[in-house]
C-alpha cells in the first residue's frame, strides 16, 4: 500500500504471532529496542486457530516481567488487526513511536542507552 510509518520501525515477520515467545520479546529489548509491539490477527480470526490468543497472554506476561524489574510496561504492546488494515498499522506505528519518544530511551542494565528504535512482530 506504500504507507508511510516511522523509519525507525523494524518489522520482523513471523507466520503467526503465536510463534512469538516471551524470550523473543525480551531479547528485542536486550538487542537495543526501546519499544516493541506485536501486530496479530483479529481475535477469533487467527489462521492458526488460537495463535493470537497465546500471543496476547505472552505479551501480558512479558509486560508483568518488565514491570517487576522496573521497566515501564508501556514499552510493550499488542494490537489485533487484519492484513487489510494497512493504514491502521501505520497509525499504530506512529502512535507507538510517539509513546516511546515520550518515555525516552530504554536504559540497558549495563547503564548504556541503545540507539532508539521500535520493533514490530
Amino acid at each position: 500500500m506504500r504507507l508511510s510509518y516511522p523509519t525507525n520501525i523494524r518489522i520482523i515477520k513471523v507466520p503467526c504471532t503465536g510463534r512469538v515467545a516471551i524470550i523473543h520479546l525480551l531479547k528485542a529489548f536486550e538487542k537495543g529496542a526501546d519499544g516493541v509491539f506485536v501486530a496479530g490477527c483479529l481475535e477469533g480470526d487467527c489462521h492458526y486457530q488460537s495463535g493470537n490468543l497465546r500471543a496476547k497472554k505472552r505479551v501480558a506476561y512479558a509486560r508483568r516481567l518488565l514491570a517487576s524489574i522496573g521497566v515501564d510496561p508501556e514499552r510493550l504492546a499488542m494490537y489485533n488487526l487484519s492484513a487489510g488494515m494497512g493504514p491502521r498499522f501505520a497509525e499504530i506505528a506512529r502512535e507507538m513511536t510517539a509513546k516511546i519518544r515520550e518515555l525516552g530511551p530504554f536504559l540497558q542494565p549495563s547503564g548504556r542507552t541503545a540507539a532508539p528504535q521500535a520493533t514490530a512482530a
